[in-house]
């Protein structure tokens, strides 16, 4: 195992972007992962090579990064993107046994995120103004958004030979380049009625559903900032993200009875780990709401 470790790991960046069409971002976060445990065997030893990845110098590195006061969640990432880095080079043979096997991150609770209640989503949906073009735009973006539980990233890939507006559905390209047809409903169909008459796109842009001013592709980065625009006229918390739709979405499936295995699906979400999540959020919802019908009643204050 004299293969050099700087070497293989842009021989295992490569992999990811050829093979396994993975995203500019995905690749960066292994980059920077890569570097980082590089950067630390390199204190002790300027000639890196794969031969120094043993079980005991990762579980060292482990207690490096958590004594330099390092998130649980960082090091839990860092941790999987060496041990994908591993298993990579015992695919190419040049590992027989993956070191990183046996060894866990630190345990860390993983925050719940955001959702907006009914009536919040309601009053977001209602923002727009149906008196201008680019509110209908903005009216069927943010229906698309929610009706079909989608990345930003997803939303803003539309292209109009994706929809099927007949059957209520859309062909959505997720992560990893992974295909799904996304059910968006009749409000979201209706809404992308309106905006298609008023579309005025730039010749390389004639496929693209979601336009700026310019006629061109809208961007992820604009359609944050007209959800802060909506937010605010709505009077809603400032803090929602176009992500926190995705969410609302799938709480709201599973809170009217949807099983699980078909919110995975819905989202796109290549293990249903990812999806358990959402179960969480139900369940709190559920004790909050069981512990209010069933307060004790204060007793009164003695005259």
């Amino acid at each position: 195992m004299t293969a050099l470790l700087e070497q293989e790991c842009d021989r295992f960046l490569d992999y990811l972007k050829l093979e396994r069409h993975s995203s500019p971002h995905t690749i960066k976060g292994y980059a920077e992962d890569l570097a980082s445990l590089r950067e630390y065997l390199g204190r002790s030893n300027k000639s890196l090579t794969v031969a120094q990845l043993e079980t005991r110098t990762i579980r060292t590195y482990l207690s490096y990064l958590h004594e330099s006061g390092l998130a649980a969640t960082s090091i839990s990432r860092k941790l999987s993107s060496l041990r994908s880095f591993c298993k990579y080079l015992c695919r190419e043979g040049i590992f027989e046994r993956n070191p990183t096997e046996g060894l866990r991150g630190p345990k860390s609770r993983r925050p719940l995120p955001r959702v907006m209640g009914d009536e919040q989503i309601e009053k977001l949906l209602e923002a727009p103004s149906a008196d201008v073009a680019f509110g209908r735009r903005d009216r069927a973006l943010l229906e698309t958004a929610y009706a079909g539980g989608l990345r930003v990233s997803e939303l803003v890939g539309i292209n109009l030979s994706d929809l099927n507006l007949a059957d209520g559905t859309v062909r959505i390209r997720g992560k990893g380049k992974r295909e799904r047809i996304a059910p968006i409903g009749s409000y979201a169909v209706k809404a992308i009625k309106r905006w298609l008459s008023d579309r005025r796109p730039t010749p390389k842009a004639a496929q693209v559903l979601f336009l700026n001013k310019h006629g061109t592709r809208l961007s992820a980065r604009s359609v944050g900032r007209l959800l802060a625009k909506y937010l605010a006229m709505a009077g809603l918390d400032p803090r929602t993200s176009p992500h926190t739709l995705r969410h609302t979405f799938a709480t709201h499936l599973l809170n009217r009875g949807a099983d699980i295995r078909s919110v995975q699906e819905l989202l796109g979400h290549a293990s249903i780990t990812t999806t358990q999540i959402y179960t969480h959020l139900t369940s709190d919802r559920l004790k909050r709401e069981y512990d209010r019908v069933h307060e004790k009643p204060k007793s009164p204050k003695s005259a």
